[in-house]
């Protein structure tokens, strides 16, 4: 018995109105020691208010499931995306009732701002919407949705705790694969950002025979096709399939400075999902490999339905290391795995060009042997600091020193091109439109 009254008592919340009507009582009695002619006026105020008190107690509690909430999400969050949550809310009371819904979010987000305020007549059925960015993979915890009722009398408020516990895993961006999808296969790429690269020369892979249409390049054309046919015929041919592309992903320390609450180790996660995903459209073979003082994870290039699963699930795990990159590692592990020539795109970071210098050795015998593309990083911060005005002399120095930084990042592309390596110098924002325009270049230029 004591435990039901103490679980009634936890959830009933008296409100403002409830205050105000007693000070109101309280202030006929005061005013009755002055003007007797109140008479019985404040006692029948006060019988009033306790009257509405305890019929409001009774039309809330009479009810035991007046309001159901379910929160709806899916199985899995996107890291870096805004994942859409949802809160389905049905009023069971037989008249219309404001509600205060909070939702608890996991405290990565450290947010305290997810209260909500609405109505609902009898029976209505509503839903709130909001979205949630979290900046971390791993296990994010929600806990309950509390819902706090009123009737019209407004006078209490009971609190509903709907237990909405869920573990939702933050994988690797996911939700705009469906965009890099259309990437991969559109003609209008430059919506996108992608540039158009004209082919030199044509594919080595021949696809069918068709007929003739306008616009076909007359340097195709099949004779003897044609003679049989009694009409014009050329061969068309396809892009090169079935070609490995491997993603290494550098977990050491240089990768573990944060942009817009994201590590550049998760930026660079994020854009090797959707250049696997892309590369596999493509009918290439989608590879992955993750180092720092040691080789991590090695998954061999393969184009299987399970591949692109089988990548996020490794990399949902990667976290960085404080130990710089082992590239003597790498090379001899790259020598062993990848047997036939590969495109390489090796997700980096150099904040001065010694130590580029100092990989230039590893990365030049890799080179040797396999299309390597160096994926580096802006730093967007004192990108924005060089071009603001300076106001005084430890401006001037501050404005100096992060041009030098910047040019120096432009240095180490050119030191990469004067040993035939290719390099993208890239914001951490463009950083995958930028990788897959490069790989869908590679592409129409046959260098893979």
């Amino acid at each position: 018995m004591k435990k039901i009254f103490q679980q009634y008592y936890a959830n009933l919340f008296l409100t403002d109105r409830l205050f105000v009507a007693l000070a109101c009582c309280v202030l006929l009695f005061v005013l009755k020691f002055f003007f007797n002619w109140l008479g019985e006026i404040p006692e029948i105020a006060s019988g009033v208010t306790f009257v509405l008190l305890f019929l409001d107690i009774f039309i809330l509690y009479r009810n035991e499931n007046g309001i159901e909430a379910k929160r709806i999400t899916a199985k899995r969050l996107s890291n870096g995306d805004e994942n859409p949550i949802e809160i389905l809310l049905k009023n069971r009371y037989g008249f219309g009732v404001k509600l205060r819904v909070i939702d608890e979010v996991p405290f990565q987000f450290q947010l305290r701002d997810k209260d909500f305020k609405l109505a609902l007549k009898p029976y209505e059925l509503k839903s709130i919407h909001y979205n949630l960015r979290p900046t971390k993979r791993g296990e994010y915890d929600f806990g309950f949705i509390r819902a706090y009722t009123g009737s019209p009398l407004g006078f209490v408020n009971k609190r509903y705790n709907f237990d909405g516990a869920q573990i939702l895993p933050v994988y690797p961006s996911f939700i705009n694969l469906g965009q890099y999808e259309l990437m991969a296969i559109s003609r209008n790429l430059t919506e996108f950002g992608i540039k158009k690269i004209r082919k030199i020369g044509q594919s080595s892979e021949f696809d069918q025979i068709k007929n003739y249409v306008g616009g076909d390049d007359i340097r195709t054309i099949n004779w003897k096709a044609t003679a049989r046919k009694g009409g014009l015929m050329v061969n068309t041919y396809t892009d090169e399939r079935s070609q490995n592309v491997y993603c290494i992903v550098d977990k050491s320390r240089v990768m573990r400075m944060p942009f817009e609450g994201l590590s550049l180790l998760d930026y660079a996660i994020n854009a090797s999902v959707a250049l696997s995903k892309v590369a596999m459209l493509k009918q290439d073979k989608a590879g992955l490999i993750t180092l720092s003082e040691t080789i991590g994870s090695i998954i061999p290039a393969d184009r299987k339905a399970s591949q692109l699963g089988h990548i996020i699930r490794v990399l949902y795990k990667e976290k960085t290391r404080y130990l710089e990159s082992n590239m003597e590692a790498l090379y001899s592990s790259i020598r062993n795995v990848v047997k036939q020539r590969s495109l390489l795109v090796f997700f980096t970071n150099f904040e001065s060009l010694s130590a580029l210098q100092r990989q230039m050795p590893y990365l030049k015998r890799i080179s040797k042997y396999h299309l390597l593309v160096v994926v580096f990083f802006e730093n967007t911060e004192l990108k924005s600091l060089s071009t603001e005005p300076a106001k005084d002399v430890e401006g001037i120095y501050h404005k100096t020193i992060a041009e030098k930084f910047i040019y120096e990042k432009k240095l180490m592309a050119l030191e990469l091109k004067k040993y035939g390596i290719l390099s993208i110098l890239t914001p951490q924002q463009k950083l995958t439109v930028n990788v897959i325009n490069q790989y869908l270049a590679l592409k129409a230029q046959q260098k893979i």
